[in-house]
């Protein structure tokens, strides 16, 4: 991207202000675009160069562990993820879980869904294939909350979101940065859980 280009954008409030940073703004429910279905990308070019630089920028200031293209408006099968040990979000395209085992109960959250939490059910383990931002594809397995992110990621893409995992409402809590955790937070198991926002 030329310097002119990025200029172009930070004047228009397109950027966080730093040269070559993209920050958009996330989705928050009810939000219609996050019920939708995100359309498959058929060709890397320009506009998917730059839609993984925004979800990249945008998970990084965001502070979360994963972000789908529907949640900053964008209807194609994109995703970003960073987890806690990461340097830099990677990007996968056209993302698909091919394989799943186990279930495991875990506490999630949700950038579109501030402040709120819940305890769904999460598999072990999977499987999934796509591709790469250099447009080679890829087939690999997830654990943990490497797999839980997936998952999360690829409901969004599906126009599916974490609270419709929830089996009751006393499974939802909220829990706002420097607040004392709500009664049923700590009661899931830590062993058994990660709590991500995604």
């Amino acid at each position: 991207m030329e310097i002119q280009e990025l200029l172009c954008e930070a004047a228009a409030g397109q950027t966080s202000g730093v040269l070559g940073v993209s920050v958009v703004p996330v989705l928050e429910y009810p939000h219609i675009i996050l019920r939708q279905k995100a359309k498959k990308v058929r060709r890397m070019d320009r506009s998917i160069d730059r839609l993984a630089d925004d979800l990249s920028d945008t998970l990084v200031s965001a502070s979360g562990v994963g972000l789908a293209a529907n949640q900053i408006g964008v209807l194609r099968r994109v995703i970003a993820i960073q987890l806690p040990e990461d340097e830099e979000p990677t990007v996968y395209i056209n993302p698909e879980i091919i394989h799943r085992e186990g279930q495991r109960e875990v506490q999630e959250g949700c950038l579109s869904f501030p402040g709120l939490y819940g305890n769904i059910t999460r598999s072990l383990w999977v499987k999934v294939k796509g591709m790469d931002r250099k447009s080679k594809l890829f087939r690999l397995r997830a654990e943990g909350l490497l797999a839980q992110a997936f998952e999360h990621e690829i409901d969004h893409l599906n126009g599916i979101l974490f609270v419709d995992h929830v089996k009751s409402h006393e499974d939802l809590y909220r829990h706002e940065p420097g607040e004392e955790h709500e009664e049923g937070y700590e009661d899931v198991p830590e062993e058994s859980s990660e709590m991500a926002t995604a």
